[in-house]
């Protein structure tokens, strides 16, 4: 098992550009399975969740080919197992989104129950009732959902009772073959989503309204092939972004669309860093002193994303000041706290808020990462940190941050991967 090891305290200068997004390729990718048709992705990023999910599909027929640079294509030409096991399934959260799409092409599906990072319940509920309305027959057993339609699916009127992405992307992905027309209400809005339509649209679906909270999606009997170009990860981008807040310096963010992180650049420069962008580029630069106090929700888009509370927190555990907060969308998204205070910081949780008092400066100590995000705002605070800095049970990181060490060290970062 791998580690990272920081000599913190140096500030950042340089350039990074931002790979595709992880929370779209993975949707992305499961749209192989509506089609018999190639599926081509380009700005595909490397990362553990997408290599686990080309282990999904292959074995359920896909052929999967990662070409050269950052190309994927994907093939079902026949769906040769509809029956997603739980070693594959457990691995990550996301696989589960290939029940509706197998679903609507085949008639039948048997998917494990999903596993994925310990940051709250995340029921499928949602997802499943969905399919229901559609005319899917659903049974649990034994961990598995086994799932029927034999005649086909039907469109419906789905209204969430609160906002889902996966729900919502779930739905999109199982009513592009339905008959008739679905409407899903109170759907959720991200980037990602809109992303997602863009290519099924593209492959002859007929769905309108992505990006708002109402969308329309008229069945279509058979989707062709296509090549799409993933959206920039603006959780990667707004990771970096707050590295080049916390550690001090000066940091080019490239290959990014900056209109996807309209609530994160005005609370980055209240903290006292100065922020300069365009369509695709962002300049984040901090020099001396400590960052400023600021209060932060987490809401659904386009509010603050919930995968960049822990690096928010991070920059605020140096500020000179008490910030306070709030996490409105898990329930058990805290858990970077404890390794934070390791290092020094001053965090006080009651339920969904964390009172955060200032320190003047992070101490290097051996953490542990806890989930995919939190180990990112471990990586910030170690930049930050006077000495050396060891983060264990980095597999989280790799789950969606490609070659972090490797882009932190082009802009002066003293950071390396080694075994523990």
């Amino acid at each position: 098992m791998d580690k990272i090891v920081i000599e913190g305290g140096f500030p950042l200068t340089g350039e990074i550009a931002i790979s595709g997004a992880k929370n779209s390729a993975i949707k992305l990718m499961v749209v192989s399975l509506l089609t018999d048709q190639k599926v081509t992705l380009t700005n595909m990023p490397r990362l553990r969740d997408t290599r686990f999910l080309g282990q999904l599909l292959a074995h359920m027929g896909v052929e999967v080919e990662e070409g050269p640079g950052a190309k994927m294509t994907l093939h079902a030409a026949d769906l040769s197992n509809t029956t997603a096991p739980y070693d594959l399934v457990r691995k990550m959260r996301a696989s589960f989104n290939v029940l509706g799409p197998l679903l609507a092409r085949a008639g039948e599906a048997k998917v494990s129950l999903p596993g994925g990072c310990a940051i709250g319940a995340r029921p499928v509920d949602l997802h499943l009732k969905s399919l229901e309305a559609m005319g899917a027959k659903i049974k649990l057993d034994q961990g598995y959902v086994i799932a029927s339609a034999k005649g086909g699916l039907k469109g419906a009127e789905i209204t969430f009772p609160f906002i889902s992405v996966g729900a919502t992307e779930h739905a999109m992905l199982t009513a592009v073959l339905a008959k008739g027309e679905t409407v899903l209400n109170n759907a959720a809005r991200e980037p990602e989503i809109v992303d997602l339509a863009e290519c099924l649209n593209a492959m002859g679906a007929k769905i309108t309204g992505a990006g708002r909270s109402e969308v329309r999606i008229e069945g279509v009997s058979k989707l062709s092939g296509v090549t799409h170009s993933v959206v920039p990860d603006r959780i990667e981008a707004g990771t970096y972004a707050l590295a080049a807040a916390t550690a001090g310096g000066s940091v080019r963010l490239t290959n990014i669309r900056s209109d996807h992180l309209g609530s994160l650049w005005p609370l980055i420069a209240q903290a006292g860093a100065k922020v300069s962008l365009d369509e695709t580029t962002v300049l984040i630069e901090r020099g001396g002193g400590r960052p400023k106090p600021v209060d932060v929700d987490t809401q659904a888009y386009p509010g603050f994303p919930t995968d960049l509370q822990a690096q928010f927190m991070g920059l605020m555990c140096l500020a000179d000041g008490v910030s306070i907060i709030r996490e409105n969308i898990f329930e058990n998204r805290f858990m970077h706290c404890p390794e934070l205070a390791r290092m020094g910081a001053d965090i006080t949780v009651t339920g969904r808020e964390a009172i955060v008092r200032g320190v003047k400066e992070y101490r290097a100590a051996p953490v542990m990462a806890t989930d995919l995000r939190a180990s990112a705002s471990l990586i910030n605070a170690g930049l930050a940190a006077r000495g050396e800095t060891h983060i264990s049970r980095v597999y989280h990181l790799d789950r969606g941050f490609e070659h972090i060490e490797v882009k932190l060290g082009q802009c002066g970062a003293r950071i390396r991967r080694e075994k523990e």
